[in-house]
C-alpha cells in the first residue's frame, strides 16, 4: 500500500516554513498531496487560484507532489477521496500543538483509519507565520527570508494595492 498523505491549510501566503515541511515530508511518503482549504475563521488575502499558482511554482521540483484547492468538504472527506491514509500537520509551539490536538482526535473520530502525523518547525521558522508575515510587511518590515521569491513579490505589489486604495 502506498503511502498517501494530505498537508491541508489555508497557505495565505505559503511561507518557507510550509515549503520546508512539504519538502521534508516526501522523504516520509510516496505522495504529498497539498490541500490549498478555506478557513472560516480567517480572511484570506489571496485568491485559492492565487495560491494554487503559488504552492504549484514553488514545489515545482519536487516529484512526489501533488497540489489541489478545496472549498466546501471536510479535511477527512478529501482525504478518503484522494486516496490519503495520512494527514500531516506542523507544529511550531506549545500553543499549536493544543490546537492541533484538537483538530487531529475530531479528525481520529471521523476517519479512524486516518494517521495525522505532526511535523516539528525547523527552528530557522518556528516563531514565523503567514499571519505576522502579512502584518510585518503592512508596517514596511523586510520579510523576505521567509517567504518564496514569487509569493514575496506578490504579497509587496498586494501590500502595495491595499496602501493605495485606503488613501
Amino acid at each position: 500500500m502506498s503511502k498517501i498523505a494530505l498537508f491541508p491549510g489555508s497557505f495565505d501566503p505559503l511561507t518557507n516554513g510550509h515549503l520546508n515541511m512539504i519538502e521534508r515530508s516526501t522523504l516520509l511518503f510516496d505522495k504529498v498531496i497539498i490541500g490549498v482549504f478555506v478557513n472560516t475563521n480567517k480572511t484570506a488575502l489571496f485568491s485559492l487560484e492565487e495560491k494554487l499558482i503559488f504552492i504549484k511554482e514553488a514545489v515545482a521540483h519536487l516529484e512526489n507532489v501533488e497540489v489541489i484547492v478545496q472549498e466546501k468538504k471536510l479535511t477527512v472527506e478529501s482525504a478518503e477521496e484522494l486516496g490519503a491514509n495520512f494527514l500531516i500537520r506542523g507544529i511550531r509551539n506549545i500553543k499549536d500543538y493544543e490546537y492541533e490536538k484538537d483538530i487531529a482526535r475530531m479528525n481520529h473520530h471521523l476517519a479512524p483509519h486516518l494517521e495525522t502525523v505532526f511535523l516539528l518547525a525547523d527552528e530557522t521558522y518556528g516563531h514565523i507565520s503567514s499571519s505576522l508575515l502579512k502584518e510585518v510587511l503592512e508596517f514596511g518590515g523586510d520579510v523576505s527570508e521567509y517567504l518564496p521569491q514569487s509569493v514575496n513579490r506578490a504579497l509587496n505589489q498586494k501590500n502595495r494595492e491595499m496602501k493605495r486604495n485606503e488613501e
